[in-house]
């Protein structure tokens, strides 16, 4: 596919925060979550994992259409040799936050693009190191009452109320969002002219 043509693009995704950041960068899509269940996907390093669930959200909605560029993602957030998903209840989302409390962290996302019909895909993925505060015990209860923590993996979300917890970061703030989206640009550089795109990606603001 020449670079100048503009197929479709699906995102496998529901996140609102993965929608909210394709929109900011430009591009029009429509969204098509995946069904995949990662529990089934074997890997060594949580890179491997992140980037093989990826692909295996674009690659299972991607066979649902002849033409279109289908993007996956997947972020997890690693401590040491855990990963931490979303907290199925408040008392999970205290321990987890407590356990990152005072020290660092990994976020990684994978990203995958599949081309619809030929399966030409390009696969990646984006390393953040997370500082967090040695916050109080306080802070850490205002921050659960605000129910913010249940829906994201690690229980907290950078770009909302729990920015309070965060020290400093050391990489791509976009991918502790959860779409990293100089690495999405670059997958879908083989596919597209992504100029445009880039130029409104450098016009983006965050607060680390």
């Amino acid at each position: 596919m020449p670079v100048s043509d503009k197929p479709r693009i699906i995102l496998a995704s529901a996140s609102p925060r993965r929608r909210d950041l394709l929109r900011r960068i430009g591009f029009s899509f429509t969204v098509e979550p995946s069904g995949v269940d990662e529990s089934t996907i074997s890997h060594g390093s949580h890179r491997e994992f992140a980037m093989k669930a990826a692909l295996a959200k674009a690659l299972d909605v991607s066979g649902s259409h002849t033409e279109a560029l289908v993007i996956g993602a997947d972020t997890i957030v690693c401590i040491e040799d855990r990963i931490l998903g979303k907290p199925s209840d408040r008392v999970e989302a205290e321990q987890m936050l407590m356990d990152l409390r005072g020290r660092d962290h990994e976020v990684i996302t994978g990203v995958a693009v599949v081309r619809a019909g030929s399966l030409q895909c390009m696969v990646d993925a984006e390393t953040t190191t997370v500082f967090f505060k040695n916050f109080r015990k306080e802070t850490l209860e205002r921050y659960l009452e605000s129910g913010e923590s249940l829906d994201k993996a690690g229980a907290y979300g950078i770009q909302g109320r729990g920015k309070v917890l965060v020290r400093r970061i050391e990489g791509d703030y976009f991918n502790v969002v959860g779409l990293p989206l100089d690495c999405l640009l670059r997958a879908l550089s083989t596919f597209l002219d992504i100029k445009p795109n880039r130029e409104r990606l450098d016009d983006l603001h965050h607060p680390f």
